[in-house]
């Protein structure tokens, strides 16, 4: 019994491993830099898994386009990463501040599509062919809306590189 337990302790020992901390790299990217990266990636994996076969046939890098928009590379980007998940607390804070930035983003979505709602039903209502003026304002706030003339601004961005 007392050798099952020598045996036990020493594994223990040999088992317990000094965890090296990666050094600050000297181009960091600074937390809240970090916190906007990641959101975006989230959003664009998100965007990966809805719909993956029409941005692979359109060319879209959505890592490629992050690294260009914030100005950095990939090893930049992995040495940060790593660095941030060494402190748990850290990356703790960091993700609990994503979390917050795509719930906003999440309530701006909806709002934004009860609003156009509102709107579509509003000018279905007000439909008045005497009152022009109206319906152009109607069209105009509409216009605004519109998130779909954007579309090919991001894709056009995202496939310049190649």
């Amino acid at each position: 019994m007392k050798i099952v337990f020598y045996i036990s302790l020493c594994l223990f020992f040999i088992g317990c491993q000094h965890i090296v901390k990666p050094e600050k790299p000297e181009n960091l990217i600074p937390e809240n830099t970090m916190v906007e990266i990641l959101a975006e990636v989230y959003l664009g994996n998100a965007a990966r898994s809805i719909d993956n076969t029409t941005m692979r046939r359109k060319g879209v890098k959505i890592d490629s386009f992050l690294f260009k928009k914030y100005n950095i590379d990939s090893l930049q980007f992995a040495k940060s990463n790593a660095y941030y998940a060494a402190d748990l607390d850290m990356y703790n804070a960091i993700f609990q501040k994503i979390e917050l930035k795509l719930q906003a983003l999440e309530t701006i979505e909806k709002n934004r599509k009860l609003l156009k709602d509102s709107l579509r039903n509003e000018k279905k209502r007000v439909n008045d062919s005497l009152n022009p003026k109206k319906n152009k304002v109607l069209e105009e706030l509409d216009e605004e809306m519109d998130t779909t003339k954007t579309e090919g601004i991001l894709i056009e961005a995202a496939t310049s590189e190649q």
